[in-house]
């Protein structure tokens, strides 16, 4: 019984030393990045012919005319997306934000907060901890500096030291 177990595993290891796996980088035909893909060799040339035939489909054998076009991708033309278009896609973007004051503590940026809601009750108001042990107020969201210009004029008259910044708003939130 033991020469047998020995004889059946003997005779396994030739049969399954032939199969040997690779691997195989191809190509993504959507985005065109490489992929690395573990195959076998005569699989990989399967796939390959397969492939061959697919494309040579539209080809009629004798005439030797192509009958189908080898463009693969879709022209689609450009065109400017509405605000609602862009907001559905990125509802985030970077726009700009009114810093008006940079304070040590998270009571004082509530103070600030509560100031400038009885202020300006039309514009936003929020703190930005990002700065520990300092916090940021900032208020309204903007797509560009410029759209903030009319209401950093208004703030300064309160805050002196009131600037425009880089920030993530939300794209509902922007003004113009």
């Amino acid at each position: 019984m033991k020469i047998l177990k020995q004889v059946v595993l003997f005779i396994g290891l030739f049969c399954f030393a032939g199969l040997s796996a690779q691997q195989v980088v191809k190509t993504d035909t959507l985005s065109g990045n490489p992929l690395t893909i573990t195959m076998d060799q005569k699989i990989n040339d399967l796939l390959q012919s397969a492939e061959d035939k697919c494309s040579m489909a539209g080809e009629s054998p004798d005439s030797g005319e192509d009958n189908y076009t080898t463009s693969t991708k879709i022209a689609v033309p450009e065109r400017t997306m509405s605000r609602a278009e862009i907001c559905r896609k990125y509802p985030r973007i970077m726009g700009y934000k009114i810093q008006i004051v940079v304070v040590k503590s998270n009571d004082e940026a509530n103070k600030v907060i509560t100031y400038f809601r009885s202020k300006f009750p039309d514009l936003k108001a929020i703190r930005d901890a990002s700065l520990r042990p300092n916090y940021k107020v900032l208020v309204g969201s903007y797509f560009s500096k410029e759209a903030a210009q009319k209401d950093l004029a208004r703030i300064k008259g309160t805050f002196k030291e009131a600037v425009p910044v880089k920030y993530y708003i939300f794209c509902v939130e922007g003004k113009d």
